[in-house]
This record gives C-alpha cells, structure tokens and sequence, in this order.
C-alpha cells in the first residue's frame, strides 16, 4: 500500500513523497486506517519500524493551526527521541505553515521553556518528569489536548516513569484519542494502557530482527576485548559501528585505547552535557566518524540509520537492553551484526541470552580473522558553521556557498545539518584544508560565518 492510497490532504501526500514516503511499512499499514479516524492504539513494534510516522500522521492530518492552543502531547523517555520526533514532525510540517511543536526536556534550561509556553504551542514533545513540572508549575495548559501519544512506553516505565505518566494523563481532556507504542508488552505497560486507552485497537508488528541479525559470542578476558576491536570491525568490513559499555568510565578507557591505535572515536554518555550529545549524533549520522561507543543512554531512540556493527563490548545487564542495543543495527529491515563479549564470570549470562535469541552463535576468539586491507575510515570530515536556522541559513545556501561560491563538486559533499543557531557540514577529507580556507572568507547569504573543523 502507498501513502497516495490513504485519504489524507494531497498537499500531504506530496510532502510526503518529497521526504522519501511511498509505501507504506507493516506498521502504518496496520494502523493508519484506525488511528486516521481517531481510534486509540496499541502498537507492539521496534525502532525503525516506521512508528514514528504512524503516530504523527493522525496528527498533522487533523491539527487545526489558525486554533493556537496546545492540541497533541507527545511523551518520550528521553531528550533524544523527544528531539528527533519534533524534527520529524517538523517535516511532515513542511506544507502547514506557522505550525509551533516545542519540545519540554529535563536537562535543558527550565525558565526558557516557560517564557515559550507563555507564547501558546500546537504541538509539545517532552520527557514525563519535564512535562510534569510545567504543569504542576500551572505553565501548560492540556485543556485542548485531541492526540495523546506515548512513544517507547516500556523505556519510560523502566526508567520509573509510570506514576509520572498517569499523573500527565489526568491533566488531559477524557475525550480524546491514545496512542501508546512499545517494543514489548508486559503486564505494566498492560496495566497502564487499561487506566488511560479507550478501547483500543492491538496491533503486533513480528520481530524481524532476530531473522537479519548476525549474532557472535566471544568469550574473552578483560584484557582481550580491546585487542579485538579493530579485527572484529575489519573481518566484517564495517563502515559504521556502534560499541556498548555498561560504564561511562569504560566509555572514555576504551574510545581513548581505540584513539591511540589510530582510530576516528566519538563517545556518547550520561555526563556529557545536552549539546555535547546533540552533536555527537550528528558527527556519527553523517558519517564523519565510524565508531560510537557509547552506555545505555544510547540505545534507545536514538534515529540512527545504516549501522552496520554493534558491538557488546560489556555483555548487557538483561535480555531486554540487549535487544535494544542489537535493535540499532539492521533497522527497517537492513542486515545487520551484533557481537558480543563476556568473560568466564558471565557464561551464564551469556547462556541464558542464548536460550532467548536462539541465532546466537559462540565462537571461540582465535576464529576471528583480521582484514588489514579494510580501512576504518569514510573519507569525511565535519566543518562546523556558527549560523544556522535563526539566521535563515539553510542548506541550499550552504551548498550553494561550497559549490558555486568555492568551487567543490558536489561529491565532495556529504550530509547538511542545519540547527538554530549552527550548521554541520560533512566534506571529504582531502579537501578539508581547502574549505576551511577559501569558506572563512566567503560570504554565505551575504554574511561571513566562523567556520572549523569538528
């Protein structure tokens, strides 16, 4: 089925297609002639299952903007999947104009957020306890509230949100439509869907991912993960590999052993400041650096496409974060491959995620073979502009300066991120020194920007 097919706004339907969106995978397809009319949910489904845009269709499709007053809440676990859905709406947007989604954050400065409610909002995406706090403060009016929306319910009710969640809900409107996404459907998130659906309609999208994942085993002692690092990503010639401790203190051991080997390392963890993440996932999504390693901070909800490698370089605490972490490679439906690492101490462990993903396989460390015509590089690297949507830059005006204005081709350009206040750009190595040259003294929109290599 393509999205031409369902009865939504034609002006939608070419947006959509401008994005990308002709068909439609398993879980719209399942859920979008219900939700359209406004019938509460239950969609059991993982990352990159095209949730997202299953849940956010109902809204743009009803949203009334000239009525300026809250009218969707979109509740996520964390600042990084809130983040990520209210750019993703923001595109499916793209044919509404002076559409206003906010997004409500812990982590972030509060008082900011205040003095932007005080100016109304059509959409919020926020974090429970962030939301919460607003409207305990009285700075969130949810009166007018028609699409409630929880993404990841499970994540959020492990990290202790459930009480936070019910009490969000009962500042919403009876009348109302539900929509609760989850990867697993356990007796709480059965217990908080029965206090706050009407019911709903159950959708189940099967598990793909235990049939494209590649799942290894290596026994190794502590000082023998490190050492195996680059083989494990040369043998399976991996562009883009995520690498998962269970410590933020490995994180910054392990990314700075992999530097001193002459390895392009980002690392991704809970001390690491809102800004410092938002970038972080940029360097890595546009391809400039080929390794993450990162805690669990990481494993959900982060939009991650094309990973080609996870690697448990920590054995996960439980089954349920090592489907998470797996779950980063072989999204909507790609190939993938997860190995894994655990000591003599966690054979057990090991034992027991064996008899729950039965594809496991565990190999013995001296079977892995080394591949040292692999090159673990793409070749890019980001330059960092200190202008972006605040000052109406926009990509077209970047490529343009770069093109037109310095004279690189456009292959020598890879992925364009353009934020409020600062842009990213990922150029090919060789011409780094070049752009860095000629774009500091070039003008891009009739204005000089500071620009320099992140």
């Amino acid at each position: 089925m393509t999205f031409s097919q369902l009865d939504i706004n034609k002006d939608f339907i070419k947006n959509l297609e401008s994005l990308g969106y002709i068909n439609l995978t398993p879980i719209q397809e399942l859920s979008l002639s219900s939700s359209l009319k406004g019938k509460d949910l239950i969609a059991r489904a993982k990352t990159g299952s095209g949730k997202t845009v299953a849940f956010s269709l109902p809204i743009v499709e009803k949203l009334r903007v000239k009525e300026f007053k809250i009218q969707a809440l979109l509740l996520a676990p964390t600042r990084e999947l809130a983040n990520q859905i209210a750019q993703n709406l923001r595109l499916l947007f793209r044919h509404v104009h002076n559409v206003k989604i906010l997004t409500l954050c812990g982590g972030v400065p509060f008082k900011p957020q205040v003095v932007s409610l005080s100016h109304q909002a059509h959409i919020i995406v926020g974090t429970p306890g962030r939301v919460l706090k607003h409207l305990d403060e009285k700075n969130l009016n949810l009166d007018f509230v028609e699409t409630f929306v929880l993404d990841e319910a499970d994540k959020m009710l492990d990290m202790g949100f459930y009480d936070d969640i019910e009490k969000v809900s009962s500042f919403l409107p009876k009348n109302r439509q539900t929509m609760l996404f989850s990867a697993t459907y356990t007796d709480d998130i059965k217990l908080l869907a029965s206090n706050i659906l009407n019911n709903p309609l159950f959708i189940e999208v099967e598990n793909e991912e235990k049939n494209i994942i590649k799942q290894e085993f290596y026994e190794l002692t502590e000082s023998e993960k490190a050492q195996n690092i680059k083989k494990i990503i040369r043998s399976f010639e991996a562009k883009s590999t995520i690498i998962f401790c269970n410590q933020k203190i490995t994180c910054e051991k392990l990314a700075d052993i992999l530097y001193e080997d002459g390895l392009d390392v980002l690392t991704m963890h809970s001390d690491l400041e809102q800004k410092q993440r938002d970038e972080t996932l940029i360097l890595f999504s546009n391809s400039t650096y080929p390794i993450l390693v990162a805690s669990d901070v990481a494993s959900r909800g982060l939009d991650i496409d094309d990973v080609d490698l996870v690697i448990n370089y920590d054995l996960a605490l439980n089954s349920k974060i090592h489907t998470h972490r797996i779950g980063r490679t072989a999204r909507a439906g790609k190939g993938g491959v997860a190995v894994s690492f655990f000591t003599k101490d966690e054979q057990n462990r090991a034992l027991e995620f064996k008899e729950i993903f039965n594809d496991i396989e565990f190999k013995e460390a001296k079977v892995i073979r080394d591949n040292p015509n692999f090159e673990i590089d793409l070749g890019l690297r980001a330059i960092f502009i200190n202008g972006g949507k605040k000052h109406k830059l926009r990509k077209m005006d970047i490529l343009g300066s770069l093109t037109a204005g310095i004279g690189l081709e456009k292959d020598d350009i890879g992925k364009i991120d353009v934020l409020d206040f600062c842009s990213y750009v990922a150029v090919k190595k060789d011409k780094l020194d070049f752009v860095l040259d000629k774009l500091n003294k070039t003008k891009i929109k009739g204005k000089y920007y500071n620009i320099y290599e992140k």
